[in-house]
């Protein structure tokens, strides 16, 4: 599952589902589809997000490689992920004491390992909020990072200042010294990069260069679904003929996200990976 350069999406519906994987095939960009465990339930459960992805790899004949891959997990919800027939998990022990993170990573590694999926770990909680779990932007401890990375685990997300969802206007910046860091102790390991909405251009291309592989991407695309969806119901377009149909009534939202991802593919260097 070729990782490097490749960046996640999360997806929250079927609209968002096909507008990610037809921009992926139509740019030749390897994608990680990421999964939340709140949009899990709001999918009616992991089985059917599988069912709804696979169906559609076949239906619009996607030749791109897609990763399935659940986004800050549980325990639990690793497991659940496995089951289901995921093709990736992230598990994020960042809220237990190290101990415990590197006892419960390296259970996942080794079930993962067996099975043949990839498998994220994280250190140090990312800021804002994600699924209720809310951090403050901190920067994990390098060394710890090094524990994580040692237990095989495929890609390791390390907080270095990002923030999941709007970044605030007094924001520091990512820690450039603190990614620095971790690579120098990790080494060839994946770094990823969440939150990776509304991180200026610059900073973006200077984590790849340090070491990123994979940066999450999720508000920018629902902000955009959102202003398309406004817009198109502000300007009454709804009220004319069928214009009420979802189908007329999510079209805009469906072309503003892969709008976005088309941008955010040729922005981390995804075009032509795949």
């Amino acid at each position: 599952m070729p990782l490097v350069n490749a960046k996640e999406m999360n997806i929250n519906n079927l609209e968002w589902t096909k507008a990610i994987l037809l921009t992926a095939q139509e740019l030749n960009s390897p994608v990680i589809l990421g999964v939340s465990e709140g949009a899990g339930k709001y999918m009616c459960g992991y089985k059917t997000v599988v069912g709804m992805v696979n169906g559609m790899l076949e239906e619009l004949k996607i030749t791109v490689p897609v990763a399935l891959h659940l986004d800050h997990g549980s325990y639990e919800g690793a497991k659940a992920c496995i089951a289901a027939g995921f093709s990736s998990i992230m598990f994020d022990g960042s809220h237990y004491p190290i101990e415990e993170n590197v006892e419960k990573t390296k259970e996942l590694v080794a079930t993962c390992e067996e099975l043949g999926l990839s498998i994220e770990a994280e250190v140090g909680s990312i800021g804002g909020e994600e699924d209720g779990v809310i951090g403050a932007g901190e920067c994990a401890d390098p060394a710890e990072c090094k524990m994580i990375a040692d237990l095989g685990v495929t890609m390791l997300a390390a907080g270095i200042g990002n923030i999941h969802g709007k970044y605030p206007e007094n924001w520091a910046g990512l820690s450039f010294e603190t990614l620095d860091a971790i690579q120098q102790l990790t080494g060839e390991m994946p770094l990823v990069l969440h939150g990776g909405t509304g991180i200026p251009a610059d900073m973006i291309k200077k984590a790849i260069s340090l070491g990123v592989s994979k940066i999450n991407v999720n508000t920018e695309c629902q902000l955009a679904f959102a202003a398309a969806t406004r817009e198109y119901i502000e300007a009454g377009k709804d009220l004319q003929g069928k214009g009420f149909d979802p189908r007329k009534l999510l079209a805009p939202g469906f072309q503003a996200i892969k709008d976005t991802v088309k941008e955010k593919m040729e922005l981390f260097g995804s075009v032509d990976k795949a």
